[in-house]
């Protein structure tokens, strides 16, 4: 039996007594309740042996919770395996995988549940799922894609060099592993409905996760079209019956194809045939609670335990997937460089030659250059929607001194100035108290502004938010609807004529038949931030605003054409761009090229639980590094924040697991003692900057 307890030194499993009256129900992976310490707890049964190796007294099972066996084999193995990949606990990891018990949902479900169904929830004891053998006399012939039970047009696969291929292994029972690049314009979710069709007609399941909502609507549609009922979408937003009734339709294999979020790695699908994730670097793939796995390492621990295929695909490419794509576990899916060209728009970046220079002298200076404006108005008299991307939502979100740009500060506190209405001002006369800047930290007015650098005392505003963009563009476009998708108000899609569709990153509506020209703003606003994946998720982010656009289109970046990231959006060379990353980490000794752990909390914390360790050789120790305020928060009691370190332990990728291994071992530890200390233990985390 396995308790849900958090002390890292209580993660191993416990003999207890099964009453005779509980000896029906009594089966592996069942809800249990049990009596431990002196109080009832909730726990799984892991096993039934027939004697204990406890020569003490046992302690009966209190109850039951529920006949369902909700903790499938393959499952409980993945979270021993994840528990040891990132320093946590089964008991952790198992509270992300299974979620809470809907007693409604769950007895009007067993009514209708049929036999068949019962006698495949009693063979679903086996930790391997059945591999499916093909027929070796069906056997489609080389370089033939092979007809999968579900039947659907494999036309558009035979424009990636390997997509013939990949498919027939798929229809084959097999499980390859591939680095899946989209073509610009690609119908992804199409395309991931059919590699779901090509093992479902095999009688085994696939999981696709995506980032949102938005991107599970559409994969599951699509799913729906091609296979009927047998695909269900997971996710949080669901409420509690539903996504329970839904995730018992998968554990039941009612349903063979789970579309969802992060959570759908750990979905008890049964025979698993594909594991695929869109846009893995999409920052929501990461677990914001302990052990703090991402879906993408998951997903591949996954895809190595049960042998099913493994798909990374987007339109952009992480270090992490160049990392095993060249490490031979997954192979590139790639499309020729000529379609890439003919089916990737028009980029260009004002001020990209000595010409450009000449016809627009401030062209790279000003936030949205003549070319931009003439693009725009081209399209718009075409008929075509021009989509305009900027990288914060509201109106003046940063104050700035406009003369040397140099940020505006409270003399007080050192604290960000902004405007009380939200609007800048670009003038040196300072006005009344009412409209002058005042801190965001300390609330004090700066009535009489002064620049530190220059002393200048007229304020521009750093970053503008949709909200002011839309108003210029209306100005600039009059009669021209202006629509704005971002915040609260997201658009999905919109509809086919001449419009201004500004968007914050990430909440790009569709537009049928694709935008006439897309403008992509403030650029040094998403690669100047001091985040490690800062260059990788601006690309990512352009590349999926670009895609939006028609083929023949035209987009246009304000930024600096001698960025590596700019230039690899103009040549459309994710991979290219992935491959320095990855060089770039692994000269300065960051994941994914090492594998490093982040240890947060307070000095006395800290210290105990280094010296409890038995780190391997040659670990380096970073820090510590205070965290900022607002990663103080789950460490602090009452009203006084807590003095919160970081400390980065790293070691290279073969003495990972060693690591890790060693940072559990020290927890048990700790929590023998009872620390009251609060202390967190990442491995890889997301947030290094």
């Amino acid at each position: 039996m396995l308790p849900l307890l958090s002390p890292a030194h209580l993660d191993r499993d416990f003999d207890y007594l099964v009453p005779p009256d509980l000896d029906a129900i009594a089966k592996p992976g069942v809800r249990v309740r049990v009596r431990f310490a002196g109080r009832l707890v909730d726990g799984y049964l892991l096993e039934r042996l027939t004697h204990s190796e406890h020569s003490g007294k046992l302690v009966k099972l209190e109850r039951v919770v529920s006949g369902e066996r909700v903790l499938t084999p393959e499952i409980l193995k993945l979270a021993t395996v994840v528990a040891a990949r990132y320093a946590g606990t089964r008991a952790d990891v198992l509270r992300l995988a299974i979620p809470p018990r809907h007693a409604r949902t769950e007895s009007g479900g067993a009514k209708k549940k049929s036999a068949e169904a019962d006698v495949a929830q009693e063979d679903s004891t086996d930790i391997s799922p059945d591999v499916v053998s093909p027929d070796p006399a069906a056997a489609p012939e080389a370089g033939q894609v092979a007809e999968p039970a579900v039947s659907f047009d494999h036309t558009p696969w035979q424009r990636y060099i390997h997509g013939p291929a990949f498919i027939t292994a798929l229809t084959q029972g097999k499980g390859p592993r591939a680095a899946w690049q989209a073509l610009p314009g690609e119908d992804w979710p199409r395309r991931l409905a059919e590699l779901a069709a090509a093992v479902v007609g095999q009688g085994r399941s696939a999981i696709l996760m995506v980032p949102d909502q938005r991107d599970l609507d559409r994969v599951l549609a699509e799913c729906v079209r091609l296979l009927g009922d047998s695909a269900v979408g997971l996710s949080a937003g669901l409420g509690p019956a539903a996504r329970y009734r839904r995730w018992l339709a998968v554990l039941r294999g009612t349903a063979q194809v789970v579309v969802g979020t992060r959570s759908a790695v750990f979905a008890p699908a049964k025979n698993l045939g594909l594991i695929a994730i869109w846009d893995d670097g999409d920052d929501t793939y990461a677990e914001p609670r302990a052990p703090y796995p991402h879906a993408r390492e998951v997903a591949m621990l996954r895809s190595h335990e049960t042998g099913a295929a493994f798909v990374a695909a987007g339109f952009a490419r992480t270090a992490e997937i160049q990392a095993v794509v060249d490490s031979g576990w997954a192979h590139d899916l790639v499309a020729d460089r000529a379609l890439v060209r003919e089916a990737a728009p028009r980029i260009s970046v004002p001020g990209d030659s000595d010409i450009a220079l000449e016809r627009d002298p401030v062209a790279r200076a000003v936030r949205i250059p003549g070319v931009a404006y003439a693009a725009a108005r081209a399209a718009l008299k075409e008929g075509a929607g021009v989509l305009v991307q900027v990288p914060r939502r509201g109106y003046v979100p940063s104050l700035a001194c406009a003369k040397c740009r140099t940020p505006a500060r409270c003399r007080h506190c050192n604290g960000p100035l902004a405007l009380p209405d939200g609007r800048a001002r670009h003038s040196d006369s300072q006005g009344d108290a009412a409209h002058s800047p005042s801190c965001r930290w300390c609330g004090i007015t700066e009535a009489a502004f002064r620049c530190s650098s220059c002393g200048s005392r007229a304020l521009r505003a750093v970053v503008i938010g949709a909200t002011r963009t839309a108003e210029e563009l209306g100005r600039a476009f009059p009669g021209v609807p202006i629509r704005g998708s971002g915040g609260g108000a997201m658009l999905d899609t919109v509809e086919p004529g001449p419009q201004v569709v500004v968007a914050t990153v990430g909440a790009e509506p569709v537009l049928p038949g694709g935008y006439g020209v897309a403008l992509l703003l403030d650029s040094w606003a998403l690669l100047g931030r001091a985040d490690l994946r800062a260059a990788e998720d601006a690309l990512r982010r352009w590349m999926t605003a670009a895609t939006l656009v028609r083929s023949r289109g035209q987009v246009i970046v304000m930024g600096d054409p001698a960025i590596p990231t700019v230039q690899a959006l103009v040549r459309w060379d994710p991979i290219g761009h992935a491959r320095a990353e990855l060089a770039a980490r692994a000269e300065v000794g960051f994941p994914p090229a090492v594998r490093m752990a982040a240890i947060d909390g307070t000095t006395d914390s800290i210290t105990e639980l280094l010296s409890a360790a038995t780190l391997p050789d040659g670990v380096d120790v970073l820090g510590p590094v205070p965290l900022p305020d607002g990663a103080r928060k789950p460490f602090s009691s009452g009203d006084s924040p807590a003095e919160v370190e970081r400390i980065l332990l790293r070691v290279d990728r073969k003495s990972g697991t060693h690591l890790a291994r060693a940072l559990t071992a020290a927890q048990a530890i700790r929590s023998t003692h009872r620390s009251d200390a609060p202390l967190r233990v990442q491995i890889d985390p997301v947030d290094i900057g």
